[in-house]
């Protein structure tokens, strides 16, 4: 029960300090240069200059009527810590950071620094399960009544659609642009955030000497597994080398194989985040 309270508590600490850190980047450094980030708050900083209300404002109205769809269709633990994402951007957005100097110097570096903050606050956002809401809501809505497209096509329409409306609205390409900036630079952020720098490489070797090369690997101090195959053309029996590597790792196991068995066969994929003894802890 203790650990069920701390959970939550932390939660909605880490929510709250991410809608400010969020609101930091949008208030003091993309709207100020009419750089739309994608997403909700994107389209709020282009429908403020059109209308001049506030973009924390536009921000909760936008929201609302994807809020109560998402209690329906999404769940509800999912929306009271998006409702509290939102609250919290809102009031940081009108009431705390607006009092704040804009930085309106660069607009490369209002991007670069916008798109760092947003993808901070987003991050740690992801990180405890939650949503900013806006077009998060409405990507996971889209995705669940059309499973067969991906989420991350998905997101890009979205967002590709807000740059393209605040282009319009600022009549200018270099805020499009400038946006592009944000967007990519945030991304990279969330990632870091929520997956760590713990991206890794998974390695499928197939050899008739996979003894001798999981013999090398182990030695390194990488654990090996070996996977049943059978070819398909030959008939025979294999045994495929599955391991699991950090990326300073991954030419070293190369070098190994191409040692042992030049004529091996691999396929390396990239692992967003390795888990477990050897690696981080789960958790």
């Amino acid at each position: 029960m203790k650990s069920k309270v701390k959970t939550a508590l932390l939660d909605v600490f880490t929510i709250i300090v991410s809608g400010f850190i969020f609101s930091l980047g949008l208030e003091s450094f993309t709207a100020p240069n009419g750089i739309a980030p994608g997403g909700a708050s994107g389209a709020c900083v282009a429908l403020s200059h059109i209308t001049g209300i506030s973009e924390g404002v536009l921000y909760f109205v936008v929201n609302v009527p994807l809020i109560v769809i998402g209690f329906i269709f999404l769940g509800k633990k999912l929306m009271l810590k998006t409702l509290l994402s939102i609250v919290t951007i809102t009031l940081a957005t009108d009431y705390v950071f607006v009092y704040l100097p804009d930085y309106k110097g660069d607009p490369i570096l209002a991007a670069i620094f916008g798109g760092v903050l947003i993808g901070v606050g987003l991050g740690l956002c992801y990180h405890r399960e939650g949503t900013s809401g806006g077009t998060d809501i409405l990507n996971r809505l889209i995705y669940k009544r059309l499973p067969y497209v991906s989420i991350g096509v998905i997101t890009f329409a979205t967002d590709f659609a807000v740059v393209l409306f605040a282009a319009l609205v600022f009549k200018s390409v270099e805020s499009a642009l400038y946006a592009i900036i944000a967007i990519f630079v945030s991304s990279k952020v969330i990632d870091i955030i929520v997956y760590g720098s713990y991206e890794g490489k998974m390695l499928l070797i197939f050899t008739d000497k996979h003894e001798e090369i999981a013999k090398k690997i182990t030695g390194s101090g990488r654990g090996v597994t070996f996977l049943q195959g059978k070819g398909a053309y030959s008939g025979k029996d294999k045994q495929v080398i599955c391991c699991a590597v950090r990326k300073n790792d991954y030419v070293r196991i190369k070098r190994y194989v191409k040692e042992v068995d030049s004529s091996a066969f691999m396929i390396i994929t990239s692992a967003k985040e390795v888990l477990g003894k050897g690696f981080n802890e789960i958790g």
